[in-house]
């Protein structure tokens, strides 16, 4: 009787088996990444520049230092 040992694929084996994804498909989840960021840095700017000036001491900000952050452009890291 001969037995059959079943070993899973090595994590890179299976990474480089994928399939390689189409050029239109590869930018529009470029796009998504980084309208991602964009929104999470806006949303976190403007959170940041609600915040009490006891709350920024908390966090160890200065509220001059958290006004040049939550004015900077979203695009900007």
């Amino acid at each position: 009787m001969t037995k059959v040992i079943h070993t899973p694929p090595s994590d890179l084996g299976f990474l480089t088996s994928q399939p390689v994804l189409p050029v239109a498909a590869q930018m529009a989840i470029s796009v998504a990444v980084l309208v991602t960021k964009w929104s999470a840095r806006k949303r976190s700017r403007r959170a940041l520049s609600e915040l009490s000036p006891d709350q920024l001491r908390d966090i160890g900000v200065t509220a001059k230092d958290a006004h040049i952050e939550a004015s900077l452009p979203f695009w900007k890291p």
